[in-house]
């Protein structure tokens, strides 16, 4: 079995791999929109980061890896109740993909065969409680999209037609990818992501010397090598599931509650998602750093991730969005 590129491996892309920490402490955050240049580890991190979070307890033979029978749903076949442990679900969802393939659609081979009208789950059902990675994912189909839109808001997902009545669990932790000059993400999308990063390839020749002579070692003894980084792939792991321990005991003064209120103001962020996404963000940053309260540090680390995406466009202003989030915060905290 050919194991996972170790995420503490990754050379550079510092707030990519911040951001998806940080969803894997609290996935209520949203998920994680990655854009730049091809080829620089983005769905390497994703497999990395799932490959080092602990196995999940599912029941065996469950296809929306439920964690106990009453998790299951209506149309599910009957299993034995035997939980077992398997890695944190990874799903590609690529651009041909089908509406059918999904979100699930009847089972057309045991209806002819057998006669019985049955549900075969899609993607969607395979993603719950994992990660669901959309490559190219300014490229989607329009309804698609729509679909996504649904169920990352509900966390379920509901078939009505062809005689199908059913629903199941969709919750995962959502990570797209692309490249901006290959044309925007629709705002509805767009929004719905709580971070997002922008990514680069490197310019110092030593920091590119380093992938390189990394990727190398990996594909010449893979074995080896996540030997080697091990330890420090653990110490990730550890710090991630502390922090979730001590995820809801972290403090929110009412003063940081003004400061996210008066930055998501100060940039124009429409609703109140800004305020929410960035006060999750902190938070799970406090906790990963072992922080009892957030503090005014917290959020200046991640505004740019969590708010970049959801300033309001100035035509008079050619500064990137993250530099536009920084300087407002600089004005807002001075």
């Amino acid at each position: 079995m050919r194991h996972p590129f170790p995420f503490s491996a990754i050379v550079g892309q510092d707030q990519m791999k911040l951001a998806m920490i940080l969803t894997a402490v609290d996935p209520r955050i949203g998920g994680v929109l990655v854009f730049g240049d091809r080829g620089t580890g983005k769905s390497t991190a994703v497999r990395a980061l799932a490959a080092l979070l602990p196995p999940i307890q599912k029941l065996k033979g469950s296809a929306t890896n439920a964690a106990s029978v009453k998790d299951m749903p209506d149309w599910a076949d009957p299993v034995s109740g035997e939980l077992i442990e398997a890695p944190t679900p990874v799903v590609d969802l690529p651009l041909g993909t089908t509406e059918d393939r999904l979100v699930g659609a009847l089972d057309i081979e045991r209806a002819l065969s057998r006669g019985e009208k049955a549900f075969e789950p899609g993607l969607l059902a395979r993603a719950n409680r994992g990660y669901l990675y959309i490559d190219e994912v300014n490229l989607l189909e329009d309804h698609l999209v729509d679909l996504l839109l649904d169920v990352a808001q509900s966390g379920e997902n509901v078939i009505e037609r062809e005689g199908l009545s059913v629903r199941h669990d969709a919750r995962f932790v959502l990570v797209g990818s692309g490249n901006p000059e290959e044309g925007e993400l629709r705002p509805q999308l767009l929004d719905r992501f709580g971070l997002s990063v922008e990514v680069r390839s490197p310019d110092d020749i030593e920091e590119r010397v380093e992938v390189i002579r990394r990727r190398a070692a990996f594909d010449t003894n893979p074995d080896a090598f996540v030997k080697k980084w091990a330890p420090e792939d653990e110490a990730v792991r550890d710090r991630i599931l502390t922090a979730r321990t001590n995820l809801n005991s972290t403090e929110t003064p009412d003063d940081t509650l003004r400061d996210c209120a008066g930055l998501c103001v100060a940039i124009g962020s429409d609703g109140l998602r800004g305020e929410l996404t960035l006060l999750r963000t902190a938070k799970a940053l406090a906790a990963y750093e072992g922080s009892a309260s957030v503090t005014r540090a917290h959020m200046r680390r991640v505004a740019a991730m969590a708010l970049s995406h959801r300033m309001r466009r100035d035509p008079l202003d050619d500064a990137g969005s993250s530099t536009r989030v920084m300087r407002t915060v600089e004005e807002v905290f001075a």
